[in-house]
């Protein structure tokens, strides 16, 4: 029986160990990127559509035209508190110690330049459509905002999500780069690159299941705010009747067509896309418009 036992406890070990080998992190290769200069002018285009700052700036800072990225806002979830790092330049305690490929692998990969597999609270679910010359440029302009040596904050997670190695049986499970809305045009392509790789809008404007990963089959319906407090709307055309000039509008002022002003939540998002270029806005609107609608 004893055998049986040594036998039993070898096999599960085994198992267990393929299967943390099978969901490993995987980073990009290290000469992803040679010889290549970043346009700082063009990543911060895509430091504001991919809304940076929300998470990563303090509260209020959001428009600055050189942000502090020092880190340190709370997101309390059902599965613990998550505590934004530190991206600044800083050597140290920020990214500034980073290569293009060490980012890239942030982004598109969900894995640390130690090699830890990183929480989705960072929507690398969505930036892992980002093109790799987009990542390139928002390089160039992280490295010329101000560096900050806050350190950054470990998350303050339950048990058994505090453990990291469990992540890659999800990123097998749901990390994905497909998008999910179709574009017949050209305009409808840079909107969805806008919102589905860049502006991660889905990650609370779509339903989650029972894993925390999102509901590809309820895209863009409304979901439960990830804060705890009510829920974040519906903006499919089934409960978002606005005209593409009225979203537009909204989307570089803040204001709906009725007036009212522009949520909390928003309002960090709104600060940034009202600095893109207006046909950007255009094609966002454009793509909300043209989704599937969602009851």
């Amino acid at each position: 029986m004893r055998r049986f036992f040594t036998i039993l406890l070898l096999l599960l070990l085994a198992i267990a160990g393929a299967g943390l080998w099978f969901t490993r992190p995987d980073p990009l290769p290290s000469d992803l990127v040679t010889g290549v200069q970043g346009d700082a002018e063009a990543g911060r285009n895509v430091f504001l559509a991919a809304g940076c700052a929300s998470c990563h700036a303090d509260s209020g800072a959001e428009a600055q035209e050189a942000p502090l990225l020092s880190g340190g806002r709370r997101l309390t979830t059902d599965y613990g508190t998550f505590i934004s790092p530190n991206i600044s330049p800083d050597p140290v305690h920020g990214i500034g110690g980073y290569s293009i490929a060490d980012l890239a692998s942030v982004l598109k990969r969900g894995v640390t330049p130690d090699g830890r597999h990183l929480y989705p609270a960072m929507p690398y679910t969505t930036y892992t459509r980002m093109n790799v010359a987009d990542i390139v440029d928002l390089k160039a302009y992280l490295d010329t905002l101000p560096a900050d040596s806050t350190p950054r904050q470990a998350n303050q997670l339950d048990f058994p999500y505090s453990l990291r190695p469990l992540l890659g049986f999800w990123k097998k499970a749901y990390l994905t780069d497909s998008f999910v809305a179709a574009a017949p045009s050209q305009q409808l392509e840079r909107g969805r690159y806008l919102v589905e790789a860049l502006g991660h809008c889905a990650e609370c404007h779509t339903p989650r299941n029972r894993f925390g990963a999102l509901d590809r089959s309820r895209w863009m319906a409304g979901a439960p705010n990830p804060a705890g407090q009510g829920m974040i709307p519906n903006i499919t055309p089934a409960a978002l009747d606005w005209t593409a000039g009225q979203m537009t509008w909204y989307l570089q002022s803040g204001f709906a067509p009725d007036h009212d002003e522009v949520s909390r939540e928003m309002e960090s998002i709104i600060a940034g896309l009202s600095q893109l270029p207006e046909a950007d806005r255009e094609a966002i609107a454009a793509y909300l418009a043209g989704l599937a609608p969602m009851e």
